[in-house]
């Protein structure tokens, strides 16, 4: 079994700095064997942003991929929005902007789907669904597929079309055509999970959606800060978010969904109690 420690929009420049410590903390006590964090990081892309952002990401376990977000491209410096959008980023958080993990159980491919042209909608262009077909569609058949990405391919209920990344469709013909088992992203602040059958309607096996809340801004949108933690067996995943309790002062195990695999893809399960697997 493997688990992954799902973050996402940090917003450095904004942040709920009493709940930094108690995050890293929680981090630590989870052993993950991989940190995906899902976009904005920052909050105007500034780069004491980036430097604060760099800084909590170092207090957390290893590996990472980190994927950047529209709040990661700068808005007001017209230069380098358009010319160097994700300069900044690259300089402190990673210069690649397309991060793959790979062990003997599971892969983890992000895509950037910040763009310039746009101030909060995001993109996917045929050379990225290119090379993530490349990779995705070349691992062994036992190892679990991740994507993830910033802007989400599924919207919770009551979402708007408009929040959903761009050429969504033609990447998840990909996602299916490779078998991808969890999409994974953030943007709207809101915890969700889906499937991408109901939305898509494409033949083949689903995967199932994974949309992370806000793990630290002050913008919580009705949600409080949160994050998931996914454990990862070929045939079963858990998913398990935990939310900051303020009486508490830590983030705590809430709502624990489980998922098995059929020849469809992902479908809901009877969940089992993951609270000493992930060291709580």
């Amino acid at each position: 079994m493997k688990v992954v420690m799902h973050l996402s929009d940090l917003h450095f420049g904004r942040v709920d700095r009493a709940k930094l410590d108690p995050l890293a903390s929680a981090a630590q006590s989870i052993h993950p064997d991989v940190v995906v964090v899902s976009g904005d990081l920052t909050q105007r892309a500034r780069r004491v942003e980036f430097r604060e952002a760099r800084d909590f990401l170092a207090r957390l376990p290893k590996p990472q991929v980190v994927v950047p977000g529209n709040h990661d491209v700068p808005l007001y410096n017209v230069l380098f929005r358009f010319v160097r959008p994700l300069e900044t980023f690259q300089r402190y958080i990673s210069e690649d902007l397309e991060p793959f993990y790979q062990d003997d159980e599971i892969a983890v491919i992000g895509l950037n789907t910040a763009r310039s042209l746009t101030f909060k909608k995001g993109r996917i262009n045929e050379r990225q669904i290119a090379r993530a077909r490349d990779r995705l569609c070349a691992l062994p058949e036992n190892v679990l597929r991740l994507i993830v990405t910033h802007h989400p391919f599924d919207l919770p209920e009551g979402g708007l079309d408009a929040d959903l990344v761009g050429r969504a469709r033609m990447a998840m013909e990909m996602f299916v055509e490779c078998g991808a088992d969890v999409i994974l992203s953030g943007h709207l602040h809101v915890f969700h999970t889906g499937h991408t059958a109901i939305r898509y309607k494409l033949p083949g096996r689903s995967a199932l959606v994974v949309q992370a809340g806000t793990a630290t801004s002050t913008r919580e949108r009705g949600e409080p800060n949160s994050f998931n933690v996914l454990s990862l067996e070929p045939s079963r995943i858990t998913l398990e978010r935990r939310i900051w309790q303020r009486g508490e002062g830590a983030f705590l195990p809430a709502a624990v969904e489980a998922f098995e695999r059929t020849n469809e893809g992902w479908e809901r399960a009877s969940p089992r109690d993951t609270r000493v697997q992930n060291g709580v």
